[in-house]
Formats: structure tokens, sequence, C-alpha cells
């Protein structure tokens, strides 16, 4: 058979039903092998780097493997930024580049290039990849294949990458004389696997019950293991409240009693100060980045016992030092946990819960107070979160748009939610929904900033022709805000490059064909409710002052819950049950 049917054949074997691609010569054949098939389908983007975006988001949802394709050159480089936010996020997608026949391919000779849109993607993309290989043999295809898929979905899971030069592609090949990775001891090698020793377990479950102020922080990795159900019955067993970090904000119902919030700098003030308290911190599945910790990681929960739970030994005590450092897979992890726990009491932790409510009541969260009928962007976030049922799905884009979101938007059990975490990418949240709605079937919600949306505008284009039920909110306060909110506070308010006019993003969306709508206060709140009830694709711009703010915010040389504004000293020192940073001597 054809070396690119059978590219195609393993792809839909791990229940991939859209590949995400951006046409050029160096993939046709790749291409054209999907074109004769009806159980998986080409999504033509209008960017590779869209393509990547939404590869990974149908990879989030659909917790399985997401699959990106580009022609050589600019189109190979153009999967970059998806590919690093894959790695990051620990998603696990397949992308695969096109290359120039290998006749025509310098290999190891000094010239620059010699085939046309010849460049070495495997050199560049390692750093951003589990694995990343040229196939320069057709008799490898089987084995890289395998390789590559099995890399991406182990362990901690990420992208990687497969060049396939053209003759290749088009290469006739025999796949019964294949040679598979799975008979290899590479893989008998890679698949060994270490439970958690019971002795462990048992001193987990003696912190827990001696604990007073236990508390859970949920990372990114609960979501990426698949193990969100786990947790729900390891929070039921022990009745111990709850806070996440931003990549793990739908992992528990938030109208479930003991959620309690995000932490980080741009975190909820109680829920900062709930963590700063606790004596028992529970980690699953998060690396501590300093957006969580801020930038004094000796003075993160530093009154507690930290258990760190990571499948990821490099993560373990690499940032924060672990009262006990447990490598394993979450699910793992969690199935034994919960299997200990049956028959054993809830720790009695009746006044630490009345504390966490008093602080959740003391300190909403709001930007600003709002005056008459000004769109305070916390409250909008929760009362869009209020009407917004049926949304399966919830993408922002990077700014402050994300934070306001993160802080306030309410997600029921059965919602997701997905952040570009470590990339950070501006550009993520239209691309994601595309992805995620065609995993996922459901309508989806788009909510973005006015610098962001502009980095893949062009992908309006994709949801009308494919006619998405992807809903667009767009958050203007005509400015690059988070950015300018940064320059305002260590720059003396010289706000270079971050404040500029915008298009009309009405005239945008009408191009598209996209039906529109505009809230510049909240009188307009009926236009909010025609958007949301438009049949289809639909786009509403939200708009903000200049100055709005991300507030609360951790600044630098912060602990965590010395949030600006600044508490007064006094009222601070009566809600620590620990001592104030600036009493403690702490080295620097």
């Amino acid at each position: 058979m054809k070396l690119s049917d059978y590219v195609i054949d393993c792809i839909k074997e791990q229940g991939v039903s859209h590949v995400f691609e951006f046409i050029g010569g160096a993939i046709v054949h790749l291409l054209d092998s999907i074109s004769f098939r009806d159980d998986i389908e080409c999504i033509s983007v209008r960017h590779e780097q869209a393509g990547a975006f939404a590869a990974e988001a149908y990879a989030r949802i659909n917790g399985k493997l997401g699959v990106a394709m580009a022609t050589s050159g600019p189109g190979a480089l153009n999967l970059l930024t998806g590919i690093g936010s894959c790695y990051f996020d620990s998603v696990p997608c397949l992308f695969i580049t096109g290359q120039v026949n290998t006749y025509e391919y310098k290999f190891d000779r000094s010239v620059r290039q010699i085939g046309f849109q010849e460049t070495d993607i495997v050199s560049v993309a390692k750093p951003l990849t589990k694995y990343a290989v040229l196939v320069t043999e057709p008799d490898q295809i089987r084995y890289e294949l395998e390789k590559s898929i099995y890399l991406a979905q182990s362990g901690r899971p990420g992208p990687v990458l497969l060049d396939i030069p053209m003759n290749l592609q088009r290469a006739q090949i025999e796949p019964e004389t294949l040679v598979s990775f799975y008979d290899s001891e590479e893989y008998k090698e890679l698949c060994k696997d270490s439970e958690v020793d019971d002795s462990i377990i048992a001193d987990i479950i003696n912190l827990l019950s001696k604990a007073k102020r236990p508390l859970i922080l949920a990372g990114g990795g609960v979501r990426v293991s698949n193990s969100t159900e786990l947790l729900s019955q390891f929070i039921e067993k022990t009745g111990i409240p709850i806070v996440s970090s931003l990549m793990g904000l739908d992992v528990v119902s938030h109208d479930n009693p003991l959620y309690s919030g995000l932490i980080g700098s741009y975190g909820n003030r109680y829920s900062n100060l709930i963590l700063a308290n606790c004596d028992l911190l529970l980690i699953l599945g998060s690396r501590l980045d300093s957006r969580q910790t801020g930038t004094r990681p000796d003075t993160f929960a530093r009154g507690a016992q930290k258990i760190h739970v990571d499948i990821d030994n490099n993560e373990l005590n690499s940032k924060v030092e672990a009262t006990l450092a447990v490598k394993a897979s979450l699910t793992g992890f969690l199935t034994k946990m919960n299997s200990k726990l049956d028959g054993l009491a809830k720790p009695e932790i009746t006044e630490w819960l009345e504390s966490i409510g008093s602080l959740k009541a003391l300190f909403p969260t709001y930007s600003f107070k709002p005056e008459a009928d000004e769109i305070e962007p916390n409250r909008f976030m929760e009362y869009l979160s209020s009407k917004s049922g049926q949304f399966g799905t919830i993408c922002l884009d990077v700014g402050q748009h994300q934070m306001w979101a993160s802080q306030s938007f309410k997600l029921s059990k059965k919602q997701r939610l997905l952040n570009s975490g470590g990339m950070g990418a501006m550009g993520f949240a239209l691309p994601a929904a595309i992805g995620a709605s065609l995993a996922s079937g459901d309508e989806t919600l788009v909510i973005a900033g006015d610098g962001g949306i502009q980095l893949n505008i062009q992908e309006m284009d994709t949801l009308v022709r494919l006619n998405l039920p992807i809903k667009i909110v767009v958050i203007n306060n005509s400015s690059l805000g988070m950015v300018r909110q940064f320059q305002d506070l260590y720059f003396e308010g010289r706000q270079q490059s971050t404040v500029n006019p915008n298009p009309s993003f009405i005239d945008i969306a009408n191009a598209y064909k996209i039906p529109s709508f505009q809230m510049n206060s909240m009188k307009d709140v009926q236009q909010l409710d025609l958007f949301l009830n438009t049949e289809g694709p639909a786009f509403i711009e939200v708009r903000l002052e200049k100055k709005t703010e991300v507030q609360p915010k951790l600044v630098v040389n912060r602990p965590i819950e010395d949030m600006y504004p600044y508490l007064d000293r006094e009222e601070l020192k009566r809600i620590m049950l620990i001592d104030l940073v600036d009493e403690m001597d702490i080295p620097t």
C-alpha cells in the first residue's frame, strides 16, 4: 500500500476523526490519502498556528490524541507555538510535517539549503517535543509512528513530531513486513512502571488525619491524567477543601462547597489566604511555577507540610521543597488512596471550613467598585457564566479577560475551561474552540481580549465555513491591558506599544457574516441575551474603560497572601494563622 495511506490508517486507529491542516506541496500525498475516506476529515484552517492550537484543544477534550499537519519550511515553523503549548501543558499531539525529497535534503552538508522550502524542522522542534524524528526510509514508518504515538500519550504526555519526505509519502510498502515498536526492547524498557508503595499511602493518610487545616491544590495534571472522577471521590471521602491552579480550574464543579477558588499571581485573594494558612497541602499534578508561588517560593505554604504528587520526577522539589515527594501517576495514586480510605472517618476540620467560608465572604473578587451601570469585569464574568449553561467548553485567550474569567466564571461539573498555560499564547482561544467543538459536538464559548483576538482572527472564516456552534465574546478596553497594567505599576505609566487604536470588530465579524452585538454598559444586557440565543456562530463586543485592571494582583517579592491592593497590616495579621513574612527571618 501507499505509505501515506498507512499513516492515515494508523491515525484513525487512535480514534482521531479530524486532522487540522493548512495544505502545501510537501503534504499533498498525506491529505490526498484522507480525501478518499469518510471516517476521518481534513479541517483546513487559515494559519498553521491555528491548526496546532485546534489539535491541542481537540486532544484536551477527547482525552486522546490530537493531530495537525503542515508543509515543509514556513508551514512547519508556523506550528511551533502550538507545539510548545502542548509541551508546556502536557497535551498529547502528533504533528506531521512534510519534507523535501530525501535526494534533495542537505543532511550533514554545510550548505544552508538544497530543496525549496527545505528546513530542518526536527532540530528546531526537539526542545519543544518529547520526540522528533526525520523518517528517511519507508520501512521505518511503522516503528516511528508507533513510537511517536506511544510517547505522546505515556508518562507525562506531550507533543511529538514526524517529518516525512515527499518521496517516502508516495512510496509503496508491505505493512505486514514492517518492524513494530511494540516488539522492541526499547518499548519494554519504557513501559516499566512502579506503583506507589502502601507505606507511602499510609504515611499520607496519617498526615491527613492529624491535620487541622488541610487543603488540596489541584493542577492541570488532574485533567491530563483523566483523574477528575477519582479526585471527586477523594474529596467526598475526606471532606478536604480544594483550590486550583490556572490549569486545574475545571477539575471540580465550582458549586461544590469545598471548592475554594484560584490561587496564584492573579488568584482570588481569599484563595491565596486559604493556602497561606493551611497546615497540610496536598499538591496534585501541579508544577508550582512562579505564577502560582509568586517570586518568593520560600514563603509558599510555609506553615504547611507539603505532599507533592507528580508523574514527572523533574518537577518534584524543583521549586518548592516538599515534606513528601511522590512520583506517581495521579490515576494510580488516587485509586489506591480511595481504596485505603474506605471505612475511615473524615478529619474533623469544622473550624477550618468555617474560617474558609469567612474569607470567601470577606474578600469577593472585584477589579473595581462599579458606578451605576458601568461594566465591572468580574461581575460580568459571573453574570455571563450564569447564562452559559449551554456551553460544554469555554476557551480563554491570554490577557486581562483571561484572569477576570479565571477568577469569576463559575463552572458547572460538565463544563471544561481551556487556558493556554505555560506558553501563554495570545491567539489561542478561537482556534482552540474549533478543535474543542469538533471533539465534543457541544456549543463552545470563546472569551478573548481586543488584542488576542486579532492574532488568529482569520479563523472566523473556518468556524463559519464549518458552521460550528461557537460564540465569541471580545472584552475590549482598547489596549493590551495586561502589559499596560504592568507598565503602569513598574514603568511610571509609560504605555509604549500597548495602547493602539483597534479596527471595528463588528465590521470584521459582519464581513464574515457572523451575527454581531455590542455592550457598552449593563443597560445593554439584552444584547448579551440576543447573542447567546443566536443559532450558530455569533459575536459580541463588550466595551470597558481603558483603565480597567485585574485586581487583586501579586507583585514582585511579596508572599502569596500579600496581594495588591495591600490589606492593612493589622488586618492581615489578624487573618493570618502563621507569622507574617516581614516578621520572619527569611534569607534573601
